[in-house]
């Protein structure tokens, strides 16, 4: 027999705390943004359901395929594995803040031209990793790309192109270092 101590227990978690929510502030590809948001409300789902970018994908939510890879205060984050309150104060790029005056940025020119895509699912979360990777190590080996991106599944394309694709940028992205903003 459940006693009253019980319901109102549950009554507690479905409407008390679990329900309250916190304020969020982050500028996300240059442009800030305050909402409020439950505590559990994951960083991937705040991304393409309260900002409206759907760029972020949501691919196993285990955060073994990288579909959801942004770069969040200068590192990459698988975001299904944050919570949008830990994003409070912060800085996120996401794939739709990578072109630049309508203009696609190098990496995601060189997937582009490199056919490093098939149904582009995972797409997003490769260019977000190659440009976090790219910046850690502006002239890769291959063997180093395949190590940079190894947190990244693709079900379509078997790797080669978009090994070539972030090799492409790199070699783009040195040459043209002088004249390319923050990258």
């Amino acid at each position: 027999m459940q006693s009253d101590n019980f319901n109102f227990e549950c009554e507690y978690w479905v409407r008390g705390s679990m329900s309250s929510t916190r304020t969020v502030r982050v500028r996300v590809n240059g442009v800030e943004y305050t909402k409020e948001v439950e505590p559990r409300l994951l960083l991937v789902d705040f991304i393409r359901d309260h900002l409206g970018l759907t760029g972020t994908h949501i691919g196993c939510d285990t955060s073994n395929c990288g579909a959801c890879t942004v770069i969040m205060n200068g590192r990459s984050v698988k975001s299904c594995t944050k919570f949008a309150v830990e994003a409070d104060g912060g800085e996120i790029l996401t794939i739709e803040g990578l072109a630049s005056d309508g203009n696609l940025h190098p990496i995601q020119k060189a997937f582009w031209e490199n056919h490093a895509l098939q149904c582009g699912y995972c797409t997003p979360g490769f260019i977000m990793q190659a440009y976090w990777f790219l910046k850690q190590n502006p002239a890769p080996t291959e063997e180093e790309i395949r190590a940079g991106l190894s947190g990244n599944l693709c079900r379509c394309t078997g790797y080669q192109n978009i090994i070539k694709a972030v090799k492409a940028a790199s070699e783009e992205l040195r040459a043209k270092a002088p004249t390319i903003n923050g990258g």
